[in-house]
């Protein structure tokens, strides 16, 4: 369970950088690789998604609104299908300034690369205050979803499957689609 409060944490903090409204994914099975550098204690993360147009809606919403609100600049440019995104968001106490580039398409393949530093309030898990840090993910689609699987299952690689449709139903608040 801390290991998910981890990788939540860490989206969140990507969530600037990827709020904006970037293209939806082909529906199916995702495999996602986060790494990090400059954050010691977190090693590369692997998790498969299972998605469809309503759950990939559904993320950029719940993870990327509350970003929205909090965020005083937000600058989206798209050259030539790399899409470039910069950002400056407060939440509480800790201000985020982020970096990212996101290439490829989302249909297939996607890098997304985020450099970022925090000031004020706790730093970002793993990280030294005021530290810039980089993350990058490298999704690819890989077929179908598997049998039994439903839009919004999210794989860990420990083998830990969670929902994030569910997630939402269960702390009572209605999912933003």
């Amino acid at each position: 369970m801390r290991r998910l409060a981890v990788i939540a944490a860490i989206l969140l903090s990507a969530a600037p950088a990827l709020a904006l409204d970037l293209p939806t994914r082909k529906a199916g099975l995702w495999e996602i690789k986060m790494e990090f550098q400059g954050r010691s204690s977190l090693p590369m993360q692997t998790m498969k998604q299972c998605t469809d147009a309503a759950s990939d809606k559904f993320m950029t919403y719940n993870f990327g609104g509350a970003a929205q609100r909090d965020c005083s600049k937000q600058d989206m440019k798209n050259t030539g299908g790399t899409i470039t995104i910069d950002s400056v968001c407060k939440f509480g106490a800790a201000t985020s300034v982020s970096h990212a580039v996101v290439s490829g398409d989302f249909n297939s393949a996607y890098t997304v690369d985020v450099v970022s530093t925090h000031q004020g309030g706790p730093p970002a898990p793993g990280a030294a205050p005021g530290r810039e840090t980089h993350m990058t993910i490298a999704a690819k689609w890989v077929g179908p979803c598997a049998a039994g699987q439903k839009p919004g299952d999210i794989v860990m690689s420990n083998g830990m499957t969670m929902n994030v449709l569910d997630i939402q139903k269960a702390a009572g608040a209605p999912p933003k689609r």
